[in-house]
């Protein structure tokens, strides 16, 4: 039998198949809907038959976000090779400002929450899991990032079991003020880089002020007096969902701290201020009915979504600044 395909016939092949791409790739560009950590904590704790003790909601926030790297519309798409995702940009931006997120937190539950004093032992699924996140975000095979995510992932599990079982005293989990404190200073050079990439989406003249406060500090190479920062056109819409999706990750990461640091937050007087930074990144996440982001004059006809971001991470780090001052008082 001979089948004889006309030009039309082909044509309208190619057709049907680059729009079933564009679907897909439309579906495949949701972003993820926020969780509920204290109920996810609460399942999962009942599941395991274990009682949610210190560090463990925390602990779950850092498992579900990384899990939702690759559980969500069509999985993790940073490191693909194939059409729709290989044409998809805006997702895989807001998986690597996600994943930033979750290896300064887990970096730090390594290094601060987990251990007591500078001279403790790490505790040893945490010092498997960190490295995990470490690797190429664009990696897809020997290892594939995904699998080395999935890897650290399990050591978190472990982690959490073993940090939920009172027979078990290698680990822990320090909710302290100091702790927090190393934390929320790495947070804030986060958001200030991500604030000061936004802004520059309409391109402005800025001093530099890279030495001030010391008369004597040096650097390694010239800078001119006067620095003009603008994002290319290519990257704004680049640099808006990996800030939205930092902004994400970091939401529910602080809804965890409001609740294993409920104490000294409370001591402290500081859980309005920590609420006030919640606000601020919840507003971060309010759908985008535009088709694209838009990139007008700061007030021009346009709008410039990348301003609007910029505004959202900029009051929250500034709550936060304000915090981390408030919680290094006696």
């Amino acid at each position: 039998m001979t089948i004889n395909f006309s030009s039309k016939s082909i044509i309208s092949l190619i057709g049907a198949i680059i729009l079933a791409f564009y679907l897909v790739g439309v579906y495949w560009s949701f972003e993820p809907a926020q969780m509920n950590i204290k109920a996810l904590a609460a399942a999962d704790a009942q599941a395991e038959g274990v009682a949610p003790v210190v560090g463990y909601t925390t602990t779950t926030a850092l498992i579900h976000v990384t899990e939702t790297l690759w559980s969500k519309p069509g999985g993790y798409l940073s490191n693909d090779a194939l059409p729709p995702g290989v044409f998809l940009d805006n997702i895989p931006s807001w998986e690597f400002g996600a994943l930033e997120m979750i290896r300064d937190m887990s970096l730090i539950m390594r290094q601060g929450f987990s251990r007591s004093q500078s001279q403790s032992l790490e505790n040893k699924f945490l010092k498997a899991a960190q490295p995990r996140f470490n690797i190429d975000s664009t990696r897809w095979a020997f290892p594939s990032a995904e699998g080395e995510y999935k890897k650290g992932v399990a050591a978190l599990y472990q982690y959490r079991q073993a940090l939920a079982d009172p027979q078990n005293q290698s680990a822990q989990f320090y909710a302290r003020a100091d702790n927090l404190r190393s934390w929320l200073k790495e947070v804030e050079k986060r958001l200030g880089s991500y604030s000061q990439r936004l802004s520059a989406s309409v391109g402005r003249e800025q001093t530099n002020v890279d030495l001030a406060g010391d008369s004597v500090a040096q650097q390694s190479t010239a800078t001119p007096n006067h620095l003009t920062l603008k994002t290319s056109w290519w990257k704004i819409d680049n640099e808006f969902y990996e800030a939205r999706g930092a902004a994400w990750a970091l939401l529910h990461f602080l809804k965890a701290v409001e609740i294993d640091f409920a104490s000294v937050l409370e001591k402290k007087n500081a859980k309005v201020s920590l609420q006030q930074i919640i606000r601020e990144l919840e507003a971060s996440q309010e759908t985008v009915w535009s088709p694209m982001i838009l990139n007008g004059d700061g007030f021009g006809f346009l709008a410039n979504h990348s301003l609007v971001m910029a505004n959202y991470i900029s009051r929250a780090n500034a709550a936060i600044i304000d915090l981390n001052e408030l919680l290094s008082q006696g």
